[in-house]
């Protein structure tokens, strides 16, 4: 087995490079996986542009942290897992013994260690899983005949489930999402598989608004020519939206969201606005005489990552219709412009 390994890797802003890079060699309580799967989402286009906290100024890192792969290598300490099994890795870690990670919000942990993220990632034929992943259960088995790019699909799958999770999405509810990129999508097919009467989604691209109601949508809305709130009124049978989940960076459908929800609606900000430009026109009397729950959740947990797990290997969601185009790894150049230009919902790099 050869010493190198090709590797898709950061070096500043729009500059990824294909390169040979040593693959990487394993402790005693470390797994060697080889990469079948990785895909880009928007944290990585963001990364590629040079917007990412964790990849500032002279960083040369290996991104990717949506994996899926086949363990080659298992340290000698390891009893748990053996060569040939396939995996998903769950992306974060804690540093063990903060409040955060003990509390199971590991994700949250101020010292917190990522693959992809601040440690080198999937966009490579191998990738090192540490120990700490190891130990804190982010490794996880998947069905040998599980397609590895839709298995990859847990990780964002999670974040979507944390963040439905705060607002209690349950049986009955009229549910709106604001935006139907790929995570707007899988807040769609969650939100039904947990018994949501109806879900509306706000979109103002018109191949998004199809794929929506293709992926289960009951009514899409262009809420650039449309009145949202109209229509909400119309589905809820006048009470407003019990849930609205805003899953694009928009300052005015975060505005919104207050007038179309219900008397004791709950809002959960999902997606995350410009780091210079984050504040929003925020009527607190809305707020205060609807009795409104607003919540904001950020990228996932480990046991975020094990429920979606479940899920997925359960047959209960099936993810295989966003996974929309496939590069090999020498084409990531071309997979990220794919990936960025809007027709796709994921794109998975091929190692």
């Amino acid at each position: 087995m050869s010493d190198t390994m090709q590797a898709a890797v950061y070096h500043g802003p729009n500059d990824i490079r294909i390169e040979a890079v040593p693959k990487p060699e394993i402790g005693p309580d470390e797994i060697l996986i080889k990469v079948l799967n990785a895909n880009i989402c928007g944290t990585d286009l963001r990364i590629l542009h040079g917007g990412h906290r964790q990849y500032p100024d002279g960083t040369v890192r290996i991104p990717g942290h949506e994996v899926a792969g086949e363990i080659v290598e298992v340290g000698e300490n390891i009893s748990k897992y053996q060569v040939g099994e396939r995996v998903f890795v769950a992306p974060n870690m804690g540093d063990g013994d903060s409040r955060a990670t003990i509390s199971g919000n590991n994700n949250l942990d101020p010292n917190f260690r990522a693959i992809g993220i601040n440690l080198d990632g999937a966009f490579a034929e191998y990738m090192r899983v540490p120990a700490a992943a190891v130990r804190q259960g982010n490794v996880m088995h998947i069905a040998p005949d599980e397609d590895p790019a839709v298995a990859a699909l847990i990780e964002p799958l999670a974040c979507v489930l944390r963040g439905q999770n705060a607002v209690n999405v349950r049986s009955g509810d009229v549910v709106v999402v604001m935006g139907a990129g790929p995570i707007g999508v899988m807040h769609v097919m969650l939100a039904k598989a947990r018994g949501a009467a109806r879900v509306v989604v706000s979109e103002p691209v018109e191949n998004r608004r199809a794929q929506a109601l293709e992926l289960g949508a009951d009514r899409v809305v262009d809420p650039l020519n449309e009145d949202l709130e109209a229509v909400v009124q119309e589905v809820s049978g006048g009470r407003g939206s019990d849930v609205v989940i805003v899953a694009a960076p928009s300052k005015p459908a975060q505005e919104s969201a207050l007038q179309i929800a219900a008397i004791g609606g709950r809002i959960n900000l999902f997606g995350g606005l410009p780091k210079d430009d984050p504040f929003i026109r925020f009527d607190s009397n809305v707020v205060h005489y609807k009795e409104l729950v607003v919540t904001g959740t950020t990228a996932c947990s480990t046991h975020d990552c094990l429920q979606a797990a479940d899920l997925v290997n359960s047959g209960r969601i099936d993810l295989s219709k966003l996974v929309t185009s496939r590069f090999p790894l020498s084409e990531a150049e071309a997979a990220f412009a794919a990936a960025g230009d809007g027709s796709n919902l994921r794109v998975s790099l091929v190692p």
